[in-house]
């Protein structure tokens, strides 16, 4: 990386300022990423988890499917999902609250007796899916964020941090150089007036 810099005190006292800024919050990105790729894992996990679950209730009702075309699908809907924002590393998260349905009013004599356990099947089946797609929904903005706090992370460590020490280093040795000039012009002229003065 190229940093620019001038040969001077003001110059190095800024480089260093702005390199113990980044040694100071390189270890807090590092634990962002680990708590980032540990909330990653989970929601992939659990999305995964409840796809099992989605597929073993879709199987449940496949062995029904000559009720289920007796069923009026426009018996249930769904009327508000809530959603709530939660904190994780910094990153905020859509959670889901909860799933509110709405059943249409029906005629229990005339409907088959199982319409009941189809409402409540059709229903858990419907609040796993929007569940996962959450848990996915999730996965997806913690894995990019995370993406770019490790993007972050060696940036400081693989280009700033070495560039900055690099700089400051330059400085140093520009100014110790000039000091060293410096004191040795001294000397000349201190030895030269001493021995003009001694003619």
């Amino acid at each position: 990386m190229n940093i620019k810099f001038q040969y001077n005190k003001t110059s190095l006292h800024e480089l260093r300022k702005q390199l113990n800024a980044r040694l100071r919050a390189l270890p807090t990105l590092k634990n962002k990423e680990s708590a980032l790729r540990m909330e990653v894992k989970k929601a992939k996990d659990t999305a995964a988890e409840l796809e099992h679950k989605v597929e073993t209730k879709t199987n449940e009702l496949s062995r029904f499917m000559r009720l289920w075309q007796e069923f009026d699908t426009s018996l249930v809907s769904i009327r508000n999902v809530e959603i709530i924002t939660r904190n994780i590393a910094g990153v905020k998260i859509p959670v889901l609250s909860r799933i509110d349905y709405e059943i249409k009013a029906f005629f229990m004599f005339n409907a088959p007796t199982w319409y009941l356990d189809g409402i409540d099947l059709l229903k858990s089946v419907s609040e796993l899916q929007i569940e996962r797609l959450f848990y996915l929904r999730k996965m997806h903005i913690l894995d990019t964020v995370r993406k770019k706090t490790t993007q972050k992370v060696n940036l400081y460590e693989k280009v700033q941090i070495p560039g900055f020490e690099d700089a400051i280093l330059k400085i140093k040795r520009f100014l110790e150089d000039e000091e060293n000039l410096s004191k040795s012009s001294q000397k000349i002229l201190k030895n030269r007036m001493q021995s003009e003065a001694a003619l």
